[in-house]
């Protein structure tokens, strides 16, 4: 596999602004989850989907 023309890293980046915008739509931080993307990548995209939404506080 040739990964020299940097197709993978954009790949990999998008996927993390993906998972951050999943993230906020669940009422989670998206920086925190850009970044655990960048770390983990699909294994994030993973656990984004499957956790269950934050509850909004009453305040």
């Amino acid at each position: 596999m040739d990964l020299s023309n940097g197709s993978y890293l954009v790949g990999w980046g998008t996927l993390s602004l993906v998972n951050a915008g999943l993230a906020q739509g669940k009422g989670r931080s998206g920086l925190n989850w850009w970044l655990l993307s960048l770390l983990l990548g699909p294994v994030a995209t993973f656990l984004i989907v499957f956790l269950d939404p934050l509850s909004k506080k009453a305040g």
